[in-house]
């Protein structure tokens, strides 16, 4: 079995030296490899790792239903795990913790009077619960885990060069073709993979993109057996229609989310809650329309206007039910669409780098795909698909707010012109590093 490297191992290590840590919280969709992480930064950094897990088992669920003394449930864990519980050398996990509100609560006493031992906690819908839990503030540390980024599929596939040569690009110049045409090809099969574990495994292993449909499948459809088993039918109907329509809203020619397409008739007040239940699960992102794009960003979003997009551009392909020749190879028929799955593509990688939804904007009939606030600018960003060099809405939306940088995404090779610089969709993990070189330009 290969080993799928994951970044957040680093975060991970970090949280664990700091001297303010607290119990931590690993947030994010289910079968993303929550557990595997945990177990492996366990095993890598302590001397044991004690494993609970509160799926149906009653007599955990019952230890912190009983009490919410540390010293207490510690004593009881001990009895469960089979050995001593060490402070600093165990590393406790508790799964699915969100089937537990106790035990959620718990944590805020682990901090105040047993902060020596090292706790952290995941559940594959974590997000839901703690939306509807009261949870002191200041208590927990939070990690958002996301599905493997292209570099981490890069590195999963033995592509380790590719990755090196990658972080080792300090100039904005011409990428040489060696490199350039096996990260565009590299980047295809990504985005017919995509970044579940699971898949991503399959495909390393087997080279079988049957068996990689198999897996994108099974994983959709226990998605939406989390609809009926964790909400009520009617909410759990609202919830399947919502996301059975995330291709028909991408495939609008503007992309912005509309309740008709969910159902004729259908209201923001009756699907509301479907739509947040979804967001609080990890499963869609949904970036806001900002009226203003001035500091801080976030102060400016447009409540009413939005779009969502999938958490996963494999999974986006096979709900699509778009053929793995077709994003290959390309069709005239998909050319429309491809678009929107290049945007989902962009907006995981920008969420995964920056841990932070961007907006969009629009102003004058112009749309800017996505905005984001980095540090003290705040940088408008367009997606193209294929190697256009169409910047009508970069450009003048530089020329009408005295912007000095706009970036493109595209397939087109690193370069800059003007304010503008084009960057790759291979290399938006590296954006920073474009980012900063633009700025030392521009202060010689």
């Amino acid at each position: 079995m290969v080993n799928l490297k994951r970044f957040i191992l680093d975060e991970l290590i970090k949280w664990k030296e700091s001297k303010y840590r607290k119990p931590l919280i690993l947030k994010g969709e289910r079968q993303i490899g929550k557990t595997y992480i945990l177990k492996q930064f366990g095993k890598e950094n302590y001397e044991d790792v004690a494993y609970f897990n509160f799926d149906n088992d009653e007599d955990l669920y019952n230890l912190f239903e009983n009490t919410k003394n540390p010293k207490r449930i510690l004593e009881q864990l001990v009895f469960i795990h089979g050995k001593a519980i060490k402070p600093e050398k165990t590393l406790i996990i508790f799964d699915e913790i969100q089937e537990c509100p106790n035990a959620l609560n718990s944590l805020k006493y682990f901090y105040e009077e047993a902060n020596s031992y090292h706790i952290v906690c995941a559940g594959s819908l974590l997000g839901i619960r703690l939306s509807h839990t009261s949870f002191p503030v200041g208590k927990v540390d939070f990690l958002n885990m996301y599905p493997m980024t292209f570099n981490e599929f890069l590195i999963a596939d033995n592509c380790e060069n590719l990755v090196e040569y990658m972080k080792s690009i300090n100039s904005i110049e011409k990428i040489p073709d060696i490199f350039f045409n096996q990260l565009e090809e590299k980047l295809k099969a990504y985005f017919i993979i995509g970044g579940m574990p699971e898949a991503v495994q399959i495909w390393i292993n087997e080279k079988d993109i049957e068996l990689v449909n198999q897996v994108q499948d099974n994983i959709l459809k226990a998605y939406e057996s989390d609809f009926s088993k964790h909400t009520q039918n009617s909410e759990a109907n609202k919830i399947s229609l919502i996301w059975n329509s995330i291709p028909s809203q991408l495939a609008k020619e503007n992309k912005k989310f509309l309740y008709q397409t969910i159902k004729e008739g259908a209201r923001a007040r009756e699907y509301e809650s479907a739509l947040n239940w979804l967001n609080d699960a990890n499963l869609i992102y949904k970036i806001y329309n900002v009226t203003k794009t001035d500091f801080p960003l976030k102060a400016y979003n447009d409540l009413s206007s939005f779009k969502i997009y999938l958490n996963d551009i494999g999974l986006l392909r096979k709900m699509a039910n778009l053929d793995s020749r077709i994003v290959v190879e390309g069709n005239r028929l998909f050319e429309e669409f491809k678009g929107a799955f290049t945007e989902n593509y962009v907006l995981n990688m920008l969420n995964s780098t920056f841990n932070s939804i961007p907006n969009y904007f629009t102003y004058d009939r112009h749309e800017i795909d996505f905005i984001i606030q980095y540090k003290n600018k705040i940088i408008p960003m367009e997606v193209k698909s294929n190697k256009s060099t169409n910047n009508i809405s970069l450009t003048r939306y530089n020329e009408k707010y005295n912007n000095d940088l706009g970036i493109r995404f595209s397939m087109n090779n690193l370069s800059k012109d003007g304010k503008i610089i084009n960057i790759p969709l291979f290399l938006i993990e590296y954006i920073e590093k474009s980012i900063l070189q633009h700025n030392k330009l521009r202060l010689q």
